[in-house]
C-alpha cells in the first residue's frame, strides 16, 4: 500500500486543538511522523481544503442481509465513504435480524473489502420483537459493538434493564442505542399537527417519542447505567435530556441532519422521501435541536441512512419510513450549523466524530500520530444535491435540489483513498 503525502492543507483535529497549515503524512496505513517522498508516494495537494477525522455515523440501515435490492454492505460504505464517513453503525433490523452469531460473522465476512469500517449492532430481543432477549455474550464474541432494538423500542422495559446492565458489564462494555417511542402512540406517517390535518394523514405525535425518552433516562438514573437516545427531533425530548445531564445520568443523544434542515412542511408535497420516523417536526423543535447541539444536551449528528426503492417510496401514505443520508450528512450540517453560525468548525467535528467515537468506544476522532489514517478533505463551495449522481443504490434523499455549502472531496480509510473527486 502507497504512503501518502498530503501538502498545503488547513490540518483541524477538535481533539488536540489543532487548526493550521501544513502536511498529512500517512504511512504503513497510520498517521506517521514526516518523511521523505520517493516514486511510490503519493501526493495530493490539499490546498484550499481542510483535512479532518473520518467521520464516525452512529445509526445506519445497510439493509443486508435481506434486502440487498435497496442497499447492501459494499454499497452503503462507498455511499459512506463519498460522505466523509470512515465508520459507522449498522442497525440490526435486517433479515433476519442481527440476532444471531451467525448473521454477525456474514456482516464482518462481507465488510472486509468494504470502504468504511462497519460496526455492528446487535439487537436486544430477538427479531426485534421485544419480548425474548438474545445472548449478548454470544453476539458480542462474535463481534458485535453496540446493542438496540432500532426501528421499534424496547417491549418489555425489564428486558431493557436487563440488556443495560449486561452491556455496562467489564466483560462486555458496548452502548446501548434506544429508539424512544411509545407504540401505543406511534403509528401516524407524519408529525401530528396541522399538516397531518391538512394533508389528512393519520399523525404521530411527539409524545410517542417524548414518553419513550422518559423512560430510557428514568432506567438510566435509576441504574446508574449509561443509554444512547438515537433520533432526537422533539423540543421536549430535548429538554429531558438537558435536563437528566444536569442530574448526572449518563445518557447521551443524537440528532439527524433533516431535523436541523427541515420541517414538517415539506410534506405538502405529498412525496414520500420526507418521510421518516420519527417524523419531521415544527420549526419550533428544529430550533430545539440546533439549541440542544450548541449547549452540549444533544452529544453527535448521525443519519439514520435508511435507503428504500423508489417503487417503495412511490405511494405518498404507504411508504416506508427513512430516508438516505450519508452523503449528504456533513455538508447539510455545515451549511445550517457553520454557515448559519451556531457552531464552529471545529465543533462540528466534534459531533460528527469525536464524540461517535467516544459513544461508541472505538478509535476515531483524531489525526494523531499512530491512529488508522482515516480523515476526510472538504471544501467550503456551493452544490446542488442531486439523488441521480450519488453513490449508494437508493435515491432517496430529502435534501435534493437544495444548495449546500461545503463538498467532500477526498476519504481516506485505513491509509486508503476511498473516494476521490477532486
Amino acid at each position: 500500500m502507497n504512503n501518502i503525502m498530503i501538502e498545503n492543507v488547513r490540518i483541524l483535529d477538535p481533539v488536540n486543538g489543532k487548526d493550521e497549515t501544513g502536511t498529512i503524512y500517512i504511512r504503513n496505513q497510520r498517521f506517521s511522523e514526516p518523511f521523505a517522498k520517493d516514486k511510490d508516494t503519493i501526493v495530493i495537494d490539499g490546498t484550499g481544503m481542510t483535512a479532518v477525522p473520518g467521520l464516525i455515523d452512529l445509526h445506519v440501515h445497510l439493509r443486508d442481509p435481506g434486502q440487498t435490492e435497496k442497499e447492501d454492505i459494499l454499497t452503503g460504505c462507498r455511499a459512506a465513504a463519498a460522505g466523509g464517513v470512515t465508520q459507522l453503525a449498522a442497525m440490526p433490523n435486517t433479515v433476519p435480524t442481527i440476532d444471531s452469531p451467525e448473521t454477525v460473522r456474514y456482516i464482518l465476512e462481507k465488510a472486509k473489502n468494504a470502504d468504511a469500517k462497519v460496526h455492528i449492532v446487535g439487537s436486544v430481543t430477538k427479531g426485534l420483537q421485544g419480548h425474548e432477549a438474545t445472548d449478548i455474550k454470544a453476539l458480542r464474541e462474535a463481534g458485535i459493538s453496540a446493542l438496540s432494538d432500532d426501528g421499534r423500542p424496547v417491549l418489555d422495559t425489564s428486558i431493557l434493564a436487563a440488556a443495560m446492565k449486561t452491556a455496562a458489564s467489564a466483560e462486555i462494555n458496548i452502548p446501548i442505542l434506544a429508539h424512544c417511542e411509545d407504540p401505543y402512540l406511534a403509528g401516524g406517517k407524519v408529525n401530528e399537527g396541522n399538516i397531518s390535518e391538512t394533508l389528512h394523514v393519520k399523525g404521530m405525535p411527539c409524545a410517542a417519542e417524548d414518553a419513550g425518552t422518559a423512560r430510557e433516562i428514568a432506567l438510566a438514573e435509576a441504574y446508574g447505567l449509561p443509554i444512547h437516545i438515537c433520533h432526537v427531533s422533539t423540543a421536549t425530548s430535548a429538554a429531558m435530556i438537558r435536563d437528566a445531564k444536569k442530574r448526572g445520568v449518563p445518557v447521551t443523544a443524537e440528532t439527524a441532519p433533516h431535523y436541523l434542515m427541515l420541517t414538517e412542511q415539506e410534506l405538502l408535497k405529498r412525496d414520500a422521501d420526507y418521510r421518516m420516523n420519527p417524523p419531521l417536526r415544527t420549526e419550533k423543535d428544529r430550533q430545539a435541536m440546533i439549541q440542544a447541539l450548541c449547549d452540549g444536551t444533544i452529544d453527535a449528528i448521525a443519519t439514520d441512512h435508511a435507503p428504500h426503492t423508489p417503487q417503495e417510496k412511490a405511494d405518498f401514505v404507504n411508504a416506508p419510513n427513512g430516508s438516505i443520508g450519508m452523503e449528504t450528512s456533513f455538508a447539510a450540517s455545515y451549511t445550517v450549523l457553520v454557515e448559519g453560525g451556531y457552531l464552529s468548525e471545529a465543533e462540528l467535528i466534534r459531533k460528527m466524530s469525536c464524540n461517535p467515537a467516544n459513544i461508541l468506544r472505538v478509535d476515531g476522532g483524531t489525526l494523531n500520530i499512530g491512529e488508522p489514517a482515516d480523515l476526510m478533505l472538504y471544501r467550503k463551495e456551493n452544490w446542488v444535491v442531486d439523488p441521480d449522481r450519488l453513490h449508494g443504490k437508493s435515491r432517496n434523499t430529502p435534501f435534493k435540489g437544495l444548495t449546500l455549502s461545503a463538498r467532500v472531496r477526498l476519504t481516506v480509510y485505513h491509509g486508503r483513498i476511498v473516494f476521490d473527486d477532486r
